[in-house]
């Protein structure tokens, strides 16, 4: 199954990680469903009290890295 999603690491520790699985269960979400709808509500918490954030080509480049 083809994904335009791009995989990425990321460390917590022990307990955070614990948690954060529990929280995803007690959701009926696997922890990266748990891990990208905590991503996306924090963009749009962020954008709209700052504004859209658009990215450049530029900005594109340097954030992938």
């Amino acid at each position: 199954m083809a994904t335009e999603k791009i995989q990425t690491g990321i460390r917590f520790t022990e307990d955070m990680l614990l948690k954060i699985t529990y929280i995803a269960k007690k959701n009926h979400r696997s922890l990266n469903a748990q891990l990208e709808y905590l991503a996306q509500n924090c963009i749009e918490e962020f954008e709209s009290e700052k504004g859209e954030i658009v990215l450049s080509e530029t900005d594109r480049l340097k954030y992938r890295k």
